[in-house]
Parts: structure tokens; sequence; C-alpha cells
């Protein structure tokens, strides 16, 4: 492992403080599932149909995913601190287009620029992929994502209250407040972690190719798209499934959402603490195995005629378990396969993750009615689930024809 130097809070002449990290992966996974219980509310709010503000999501997820192609390469390029620093900024400004847009479509225009906060789950990654080696990043990765698993577990029950009490318009004020605090650790904790780079920001973008070349990228990048698939499409769908199918009110419905999150907890605290004596592949392969049994147990007590909202929330806890294992391993394996491109590695591959979650949000929320129940929607985790786990066979494949230990 590269020697680093102690780390000091509020020096930008040493890495940047784990609480920098943590809120800079946090504020992430808030902007996208804290404000999910007020969906029904804003739906009546803007007087349209919860099909349009569901895309909310989608269309977030899309633009991150977008977004990300180019983060990584302008990051490696200009600096980690510039990009982060501009990006959190232009969040601000979106957040308070959401907080007064008069009509359902300014706010979903709004509501996609929100997702150039991607900038910050993107280079946090890169930053400790810049400081520390392959399993070491595994497992810095697995503890700052443990902290920010936090934010997932309580933010959907703090957005059904402040719904609940203050309105669907506290959760982005929330939002706002996260991102000025996130501004000013960055300013005043991290420094610039980026190698200095002689090659032209088009020189950049034509590394992607590099990338696209190598199957173990493809392995890590789909192991870890397919996994967090069904958590994305959970996204897309558990709003509808416990207010419709349940008729839970927003507050029960955030304390139940953030099930899955105790799980993200737990799987991060294996990859911290494991990642290092196991390795990252077996990290990924156990990951891919409990996010299967999660979603494909559901799906059996769901035809048996057994669903209840304690046995598909509950469930949703080894999807987290899964994620929680496969995401910082499979991140920490596709910014290794070129080192030299870590920021370009982490805009691509989190672009995967965050185009095909879209997707399959989308489709969830496209398919879902009263008369299905929650059916489709584990299908659709259960199938996206199963990829997943070929995804990382196939690391397994490549590896032991190139001989990798």
């Amino acid at each position: 492992m590269p020697t680093t130097p102690a780390v000091q809070f509020f020096d930008r002449t040493t890495p940047p403080h784990i609480v920098t990290l943590i809120l800079l992966s946090g504020i992430s996974a808030a902007v996208m599932n804290m404000f999910l219980p007020s969906l029904p509310g804003m739906t009546a709010h803007f007087d349209t149909e919860y099909r349009l503000m569901q895309l909310s999501v989608a269309l977030y997820l899309a633009v991150s995913a977008v977004l990300q192609l180019a983060i990584g390469p302008i990051s490696d390029n200009l600096g980690r601190r510039p990009v982060l620093l501009g990006g959190i900024a232009l969040f601000l400004l979106a957040t308070l287009g959401c907080i007064y847009a008069p009509s359902a479509e300014v706010f979903l225009f709004f509501r996609m620029c929100q997702a150039v906060i991607a900038v910050a789950i993107v280079l946090s990654r890169a930053v400790i992929r810049d400081l520390y080696d392959q399993d070491h990043s595994a497992s810095m990765i697995g503890y700052v994502t443990m902290g920010m698993a936090l934010v997932p577990m309580i933010s959907p029950a703090i957005g059904g209250f402040l719904d609940q009490i203050f309105g669907w318009r506290a959760n982005f004020w929330a939002f706002f407040g996260f991102g000025i605090a996130a501004l000013l650790l960055v300013w005043f904790d991290l420094g610039e972690t980026a190698r200095s780079s002689s090659k032209t920001l088009a020189q950049q973008f034509r590394e992607y190719p590099e990338l696209l070349r190598s199957p173990r990228f493809w392995g890590y990048s789909l192991a870890s798209g397919f996994c967090s698939g069904a958590f994305f499409a959970y996204l897309g769908g558990a709003p509808f499934v416990g207010s419709e199918v349940f008729g839970m009110n927003p507050a029960t419905l955030g304390v139940y959402f953030g099930a899955p999150a105790i799980g993200y907890f737990f799987g991060n605290l294996a990859t911290g603490r494991f990642a290092t004596r196991f390795g990252i592949n077996r990290m990924v392969l156990w990951g891919s195995f409990a996010n299967v049994l999660g979603t494909v147990l559901s799906l059996i007590i769901f035809l048996m005629g057994s669903g209840t909202p304690l046995s598909f929330f509950g469930m949703m806890t080894l999807v987290g378990v899964g994620n929680g294992l496969v995401i910082p391993n499979a991140t920490a394996g596709m910014l290794s396969v070129r080192p030299h491109l870590a920021g370009t590695a982490s805009g691509l591959g989190g672009a995967i993750m965050i185009g095909g979650g879209a997707a399959l949000s989308a489709l969830a929320g496209a398919v879902l009615s009263p008369e299905t129940g929650a059916i489709p929607l584990l299908c659709i985790m259960a199938g996206t689930a199963a990829a997943g786990l070929a995804a990382i066979a196939t690391v397994f494949y490549r590896e032991r024809r190139l001989g990798i230990a």
C-alpha cells in the first residue's frame, strides 16, 4: 500500500478526512432517495399523474449517467478539486430551481440538473484510488460507503416526516443545506489528489476505448451495474408498492423504505474488514449471491400469495447486503484495471451502473399497478441480480485464463 501522510482535518496538504469522503458519497444517496416518500403528495401538488412524477427518479439517473461519462476524463485532466467545487455549486442552483418550480415540467427540468451532484460520488471514489492500491482502496471505499449507508438508511424516514410536517419542499431545502456543507468541506479539507496530466481534455476522452477493450473492466462494471440495478428498480417501484398496494402513509413508507440500507451498512462493514483478506473477486461473488437470494425468496413468497410489507421490505435487506459487498469491491476492481485512468474508469463505470438503473427504475414504475402488486417489480429485480452473478463469473474465468492469482 502506498505511504500517505497522516490525515489532518481541514488541512488540504494531507489526504481528505473520512468525514469529507462520507459526506460526498452520502449527499448523492440522499438526493436520490430522501424525497421518494413525497412522490404521491408531489403528484397531487402539481395535479399530474404518478408516472410523470416518478420520472424524477429515472430522468435524474439518466442525466447522472451521461454526466459521469464526462466527469471522469475532465477530473483526470483538470483535477478532482475544481470539478467537485464547480459541480456542487451548480447543484445548489438546481436545488433552488426545484423548490420554486411552478409546474411538474419545470420541476423535472431542475431535477435533471440536480444530477450534477454525481461529481461527489464519482470523485470521492477516484480520490480514494488516487491514494491507495486495489485491495486497500476496496477496503477504504467499503468503510466510506458503510458510513454513507447511514444516509439511505435514515433519509427516507426523515424525508417522510419532513413531508408530513412541512410539505415536500422541506426535503429540497435539506438538500440545499447538504450542498452548502459539502462545498465548505471540499474547500477547506480536500486538496488535489490527481496526478498532473500532460494530455489535453480531448486526449483524455480518446482513452475511453482502452477501458472498453478490457474484459475485466466490463466484468466488474456489469457486476456492479446489475447488482445495483436490482436496487434502482426497487427505488422506482417500492414507493408505489408501499403506498398503493400496502396503503402506507409517507412516514410509515419512509421507515420501511430504508430496509435495504440496513443490509448495505453490514455489507460495507464486511468489505472494510475482509476485502484485503479474501480479495475483491470473492467479495463480489458473495454479494451477487446475496442479491439473488433476497429477490428470488421475496418473489416466491408473493407467488405463493403470502406477500406482506414485512416480507417485501424485509427481504430487501439481503439486496442491501449484496450491494454493500459488490459495489465497493467491483468499483476498486474497475478502477485498478487501468490505474492511470482512475477518474475515467470511475465515471464510465458509474455511467453504466446509473444508466442501467435509470432504465430499470422507469421500467419498474411503468409496469406496476394495484392489480399486479409487487410481482413485476420482483421479477425485474431477480433477473438483474442473476445477470450480476453471471458477470462476476466472467471475471473469474478471465483471470484464470490470464493466470492472475
